[in-house]
C-alpha cells in the first residue's frame, strides 16, 4: 500500500518567517508533523539544524535571484 502526498502550495507574500516575520522562502515539514517557515537569512543561519529535523524542505529562495518584473516606465 502506498500513500500519495499532495505537494505543498507555493509560498506567498502572506507566508512569514517564524523567527523574524520577514517573507518566508523556505517551508520545513518536521519529522514530528509540524511545520516551520523561514526567511532566506534564517534558513541559511540554521541550515544544519533544519536538515537534521526536517522530513521535507520546500526551498523557494531562487525567487530572490530572479529577474525583476518589467517596468511600465520607459
Amino acid at each position: 500500500m502506498t500513500t500519495a502526498v499532495a505537494p505543498s502550495p507555493s509560498l506567498t507574500a502572506a507566508d512569514r518567517c517564524d523567527r523574524c516575520g520577514a517573507q518566508a522562502y523556505l517551508r520545513v515539514e518536521l519529522q514530528s508533523g509540524g511545520e516551520l517557515l523561514f526567511c532566506a537569512h534564517h534558513a541559511r543561519e540554521h541550515g544544519d539544524k533544519i536538515k537534521a529535523m526536517a522530513a521535507t524542505v520546500q526551498d523557494e529562495t531562487h525567487k530572490l535571484t530572479g529577474e525583476p518584473a518589467p517596468s511600465d516606465e520607459a
